[in-house]
């Protein structure tokens, strides 16, 4: 499936059981940042239009930083490879990276024109060194939870909306995951954008997320 296959719908209406989900909106993900996303620039200042909408209407926000420790087992050039090579352990893969979001670094910090302020919590993913963690809730061993969802859950929030990057990635994953965790989840898919690496991994993932019941609008059609 291409993006431009997805049955959009026509709008959305934002409750107090809604939170917005923004990922990993970091320098090392925004070009010219070793793993750049194509494009997530684009994203960076609608993000922050929907996000004070939410934080507007009294929703929570949340914020995720990849937050690796050097030689993290997910870089290629901790097994001697070169970036995107196929690679699959526990809690590894399917490819390798480039080294990025290392822990103190300025790549790992939030994009400087992303509003950080309107995030009530920011949880750090991928401080395992031998595991990594794309979705927001559950790192990629399928055991270690980071709390989001219970965060979310005793304010009672039933419904997130998930946007930044990438959407094959950390957004698709945090979707597959909330999903399995009980939320509703609502991707408004020109805040999102792919890395498709291996090729065919994005389509697999948006066939994945439509066949689970993942919705998918564009921001504009989210109503408050």
């Amino acid at each position: 499936m291409k993006i431009e296959e997805l049955q959009l719908v026509p709008e959305v209406k934002v409750t107090d059981r809604d939170a917005l989900i923004i990922v990993d909106m970091q320098n090392d993900f925004i070009p010219p940042g070793p793993l750049q996303v194509e494009g997530g620039e684009e994203v960076v200042t609608p993000i922050n239009s929907l996000a004070e909408k939410f934080h507007a209407r009294g929703n929570v926000i949340v914020m995720t930083q990849d937050w690796h420790p050097p030689g993290h087992l997910s870089f290629a050039s901790s097994h001697g490879k070169n970036p995107f090579e196929p690679y699959e352990s526990d809690g590894i893969g399917p490819v390798l990276w480039p080294d990025h979001c290392v822990q103190g670094s300025r790549g790992a910090e939030f994009h400087p024109d992303i509003k950080t302020r309107f995030a009530r919590a920011i949880t750090r993913k991928g401080c395992n060194p031998r595991i990594d963690s794309y979705s927001v809730f559950i790192e990629n061993d399928m055991k270690t939870y980071t709390g989001v969802s219970g965060y979310l859950k005793s304010m009672g929030k039933t419904r997130v909306f998930l946007c930044g990057l990438a959407l094959d990635y950390c957004v698709y994953y945090s979707a597959r995951d909330g999903m399995k965790l009980g939320f509703e989840v609502v991707i408004p898919i020109d805040l999102s954008k792919a890395i498709d690496s291996p090729p065919g991994h994005l389509s697999d993932a948006l066939d994945f997320m439509t066949s689970r019941g993942v919705r998918f609008v564009k921001s504009m059609n989210i109503v408050f």
